[in-house]
C-alpha cells in the first residue's frame, strides 16, 4: 500500500464505536491520507454503527448479547480473542461498513461514485434484460476493504482468521442482493421486463450470518507450527487449514468462555440481572426459551417484577385538527435473572457446552 494511501485506524477505532452506552460513534477514528477517502469515513463510521446495532438484535436474548467489549478486538494481556463470537463481530462490522457505503454510493452522496450500470442492455434471462440502476457493491467493497482491513497489520493466525470473517461479511451483502423488475409492454403486457440488482435489508443480512455464526468452522491449528509466529511455517500451516474453508463460512480458533458468569478482565458481564422473556405475544420459541438459557442454566432463578407502564390511550379526534389522548397506567410483568440466595457455587449447574451463548 501507497504511503499517501496508508489509514492509520486506532485499534480502538471501529471496533471500540461505542464511547458510551447511550452514544454509537466512532468519532475516535484517525485517519490520514487522500481527501477521497476521508470523504467516506462518516459512511464508515455509520456502517460499523449499523453492523454492531444489527449484532445486539441478533444476540439480544442470549447468553453473549453483543457487549460493548464486543467492539474492542485489541488484545486482552497481549492475546486477541478469535472466538465464534468474534467472528460474527467482524463479519457483521464488514457488512455494516459494505452496505452502508453501497447505499450512498447509490444515493449519490459520493462524487465519484454511481450507479452499476456495466451490465445494462445484456439479456439476463427469458423475458427480462439487464437495465437500470443496480446498487454499485463492486465500489462498496472495494472502499469497505481498504477502511475494516487496514485493522489488521499482522501475519499471525488471528489476523488471517479476521481477515477471512470481514470478507465474509462482504459476501454476505452480495449474497443476500435481490432483483428488481419493471414491466414493459402494450397495455402493460408485461413482455419484457428491466431488471436490477438491490440490497436486502440489512436485517436479512443480519439473519444470514446468524446462520454462518451457528455454522461456524473451528480451525484445528498445529499449535508447534502455528507458535511460529511470523515465519514460514507457521503462514504453511496457516494456509493449509484455510484451503478447505470456502470464503462465505466462519472461522473461529478458540472455544468460548462461559457467558454465565462476570469476567471483567474479559469484559463479560455475565447474565445476572439480565432480563428474560416467559410471557408475550409473537415470540419465537428461542425468545420463549430465555429465562431458561439465561437464567436457570446458569444457576440463577427467574424473578418477576412488576413495572408501572405510562402510554397514552383512548385518544379522541377533535374538529379541527387535533387528536387528544389520555395517560393510562397499567402494571407490565417483567422477568429477571438473580442470585439464588441459597445455592452454594458448587451447585451451579453452567452448561456451555460448543457455542452455547
Amino acid at each position: 500500500m501507497k504511503r499517501s494511501t496508508l489509514l492509520i485506524l486506532s485499534i480502538t477505532g471501529v471496533y471500540s464505536a461505542i464511547l458510551h452506552t447511550a452514544a454509537w460513534s466512532v468519532n475516535n477514528f484517525l485517519m490520514t491520507g487522500p481527501k477521497a477517502y476521508l470523504t467516506y469515513s462518516s459512511s464508515v463510521a455509520a456502517g460499523a454503527q449499523s453492523g454492531m446495532e444489527e449484532c445486539k438484535f441478533q444476540f439480544g436474548w442470549e447468553r453473549w448479547n453483543c457487549p460493548e467489549s464486543a467492539l474492542q478486538l485489541s488484545t486482552h494481556n497481549r492475546l486477541r480473542s478469535a472466538t465464534r463470537e468474534t467472528s460474527f463481530v467482524h463479519a457483521i462490522s464488514s457488512a455494516g461498513v459494505m452496505y452502508t457505503l453501497t447505499r450512498n454510493c447509490s444515493l449519490g452522496d459520493f462524487e465519484s461514485c454511481g450507479c452499476d450500470d456495466s451490465r445494462n442492455g445484456r439479456v439476463g434471462g427469458r423475458g427480462w434484460v439487464w437495465g437500470g440502476c443496480s446498487d454499485n457493491v463492486e465500489f462498496g467493497e472495494k472502499v469497505s476493504k481498504l477502511f475494516v482491513d487496514a485493522l489488521e497489520t499482522g501475519h499471525d493466525t488471528r489476523a488471517l482468521i479476521n481477515l477471512h470473517n470481514n470478507e465474509a461479511g462482504r459476501f454476505a451483502v452480495k449474497d443476500t442482493m435481490k432483483r428488481a423488475c419493471k414491466c414493459h409492454g402494450v397495455s402493460g403486457s408485461c413482455s419484457i421486463q428491466t431488471c436490477w440488482l438491490q440490497l436486502a435489508e440489512f436485517r436479512e443480512i443480519g439473519n444470514y450470518l446468524k446462520i454462518k455464526y451457528d455454522q461456524a468452522h473451528k480451525l484445528e491449528m498445529d499449535k508447534r507450527r502455528v507458535r511460529a509466529g511470523n515465519s514460514a511455517d507457521s503462514r504453511g500451516a496457516t494456509a493449509e487449514t484455510f484451503h478447505h474453508i470456502h470464503a462465505t463460512e466462519l472461522v473461529f480458533l478458540e472455544d468460548s468462555p462461559d457467558y454465565c458468569t462476570r469476567n471483567a478482565s474479559l469484559g463479560h458481564h455475565g447474565t445476572e440481572g439480565r432480563e428474560c422473556l416467559q410471557t408475550g405475544k409473537n415470540l419465537s420459541q428461542w425468545e420463549k426459551r430465555s429465562c431458561r438459557r439465561l437464567c436457570t442454566e446458569c444457576g440463577l432463578r427467574v424473578e418477576e417484577r412488576r413495572t408501572e407502564v405510562v402510554a397514552s390511550c383512548n385518544c379522541k379526534f377533535h374538529w379541527c385538527c387535533t387528536v387528544r389522548c389520555e395517560q393510562c397506567r397499567t402494571l407490565v410483568a417483567k422477568h429477571f435473572c438473580t442470585r439464588r440466595d441459597s445455592a452454594a457455587p458448587n451447585h451451579i449447574r453452567h452448561r456451555n457446552r460448543g457455542h452455547r451463548r
